[in-house]
């Protein structure tokens, strides 16, 4: 395998870092993305030339200057520029319909997940200015104001960014409580006076998204979403609230005047532009903590395997070995379970919304994987892990933030649990879902209507996908643990004090979420024809995370003797296979050398 040392080299003094070899490009996992061997086939020659040059811009850069910028908090302004120069967001976020004609322009969500994942892999700062980007373009696209939709499209192509201004420094995201107040100014227009707080781009956005309400009018209809410019002089910008090379702004705006061109939304229909709008800008977080993962992955495995320590390789420890190859798994199945989920955020419509359970699945498991990730591969390289001149260093502080953005993992754990009836127990048919990566642009994000009506949507049945893979092991001892839940929910529900302790359900949440989350994985699995070896150490690793949430249910304070009865009987040891183990071992191995960024 790359990066081993030959069996008659004499052992590096303990604690001693060898060189490590260059790695053999061959040997790269074709499951992680890997800049030296990234070849985007699957896309238009417009989307590759984009992630071509966006690769090599951060590899000519080098790793001194990714690593100095971060450390010194400097702006991005040379990432902005290589951004409006190459026309990168003005091609992947400008909709068909605004695009004037230009084949290389529409909003494709394959290809937003390839630019998130990529960015990820770079820094979190650089995704985190296109996500918010994103964002800021979310209620214009909703808009049916053509001017201001014009506009937009006329900034992204000038190389210009966007804000969102939703949040507020006392009420949070919390869009039915704001003080942003929209007081008429008798000439059709209005004057806003109030203030947003966590917005970023907002030191720089040529457009600001900014949600607000009129002046005395209570509830829904005295919603509105505006146009603001960071530029106009009564936009104040107050500072920047993180410790950060990203700008996370506190703006006031100061009697800023909103002509009636400048409105985006009124009403309800700007509540819903709210929601819609986040359900389309989350779904970028798992793939930024992919990326995130990825890069830390090649760094983490070169240093372990070429660390000596007591005479013996760092990677020769059995723990290491099981914690490196849970990482890897961990890891893999994040990449498998948002590839597939991609699939059916492009194939929705009003008739077929299931991409809103698989969407806070994304946001809410595979971030929070993510830092499982980090935290598996920091126990091994420890130390190694706080250095400053590491990406991994900045890995371990960025992956935190993202299971916290567009929403904390209980609220979107909560979200989930709306679905969970009609997914377990009221399958519907449906057409097969084919895998997306047709240069189709994906309107219907933007027309995604009323943000309600969550409990009537249905799923197809969740369990032909694993009984595709029953012939795995682990695949079908964790079947077992899927259909006791089942069981669980007919015999012995939550009763009506427990379905108000959230505490409790978020505990049942996280057993269903697993098999929400191991269905899609074998669905890419079965598509992508990933090796069983594979998809048997997923499994291994999911049925310990099962037994693992079960007992937490049996321990919480309202569980029943049924509920702790059925916990105890579902906790499952994994299939041990020492031979399926080595070879997995073997693909971890083999990550060491294979990338290292360019100094």
């Amino acid at each position: 395998m790359a990066g081993r040392r030959p069996r008659h080299a004499a052992p590096a003094a303990a604690g001693q870092l060898t060189t490590p070899p260059p790695g053999d490009p061959q040997m790269a996992d074709p499951l992680l993305f890997n800049p030296r061997t990234y070849d985007p086939a699957h896309f238009d020659d417009e989307t590759r030339r984009i992630l071509r040059a966006t690769v090599e811009w951060f590899e000519s850069r080098g790793k001194k200057a990714l690593v100095d910028s971060y450390i010194e908090r400097e702006w991005y302004a040379d990432f902005l520029e290589f951004i409006a120069k190459e026309g990168v967001f003005a091609s992947l976020l400008t909709p068909a319909a605004e695009a004037g004609g230009d084949p290389g322009k529409r909003w494709d969500t394959s290809r937003v997940a390839a630019f998130s994942e990529l960015l990820g892999f770079y820094g979190l700062g650089y995704w985190y200015t296109w996500q918010v980007t994103i964002l800021g373009l979310g209620p214009v696209w909703q808009s049916g104001n053509e001017a201001a939709r014009a506009r937009a499209a006329e900034l992204l192509r000038q190389g210009d960014v966007f804000a969102f201004g939703l949040s507020e420094k006392t009420h949070g995201a919390d869009i039915y409580s704001t003080d942003m107040v929209l007081t008429p100014d008798g000439e059709g227009g209005f004057l806003a006076n109030g203030a947003k707080y966590y917005i970023g781009n907002g030191n720089v956005a040529g457009m600001v998204s900014v949600f607000g309400r009129r002046a005395g009018i209570e509830g829904p209809d005295g919603y509105v979403f505006f146009a603001a410019d960071s530029r106009h002089p009564h936009y104040r910008l107050v500072k920047n609230v993180v410790n950060s090379q990203m700008f996370v702004s506190e703006f006031h705006l100061d009697d800023y005047p909103v002509r009636a061109e400048d409105v985006l939304h009124t009403g309800q229909a700007a509540f819903d532009a709210a929601l819609n709008t986040v359900n389309v800008g989350k779904f970028n977080l798992c793939f930024a903590s992919i990326g995130i993962c990825e890069h830390a992955m090649y760094e983490a495995v070169t240093h372990a395997h070429n660390r000596v320590l007591y005479g013996r390789r760092v990677t020769d420890f059995p723990h290491v070995r099981r914690e490196l190859a849970d990482a890897y798994a961990r890891l893999t199945a994040m990449k498998l379970f948002s590839d597939r989920a991609v699939d059916y955020f492009r194939t929705a419509g009003p008739e077929d919304r299931r991409y809103l359970l698989f969407n806070p699945m994304t946001k809410m498991k595979v971030t929070t994987e993510g830092e499982k990730v980090i935290d598996l591969m920091w126990d091994v390289i420890a130390a190694k892990g706080f250095e400053k001149d590491t990406y991994f260093d900045k890995a371990a502080r960025d992956i935190r933030g993202l299971p916290k953005l567009e929403g904390t993992v209980h609220v979107n754990l909560a979200l989930i649990l709306k679905f969970m009836g009609n997914y377990l127990f009221q399958p519907a048919e449906y057409p097969p879902v084919p895998t997306r990566h047709d240069p189709a642009d994906d309107t219907f994000l933007f027309r995604q209507g009323p943000a309600r009506g969550l409990g009537s949507i249905r799923f197809h049945d969740w369990r032909a996908a694993y009984e595709e893979f029953a012939d795995v092991p682990n695949v079908a001892r964790f079947r077992e643990q899927a259909e006791g839940l089942c069981e669980l929910l007919a015999k012995a529900a939550p009763d009506e004090t427990q379905k108000k302790d959230l505490d409790f359900l978020l505990a049942l949440g996280q057993l269903f979420a697993l098999v929400v989350y191991g269905q899609l994985i074998l669905e890419q699995a079965r598509i992508t024809d990933v090796e069983r070896d594979v998809v048997d150490e997923i499994f291994d690793v999911f049925v310990r995370d099962f037994s693992a949430h079960a007992t937490e249910l049996h321990g919480k304070a309202s569980s029943t003797g049924a509920q702790q009865e059925w916990a105890l009987a579902h906790v499952r040891k994994p299939v041990v296979d020492t031979e399926r183990s080595a070879r997995v071992w073997a693909r971890v191995e083999a990550l060491s050398g294979v990338y290292e960024m360019r100094p």
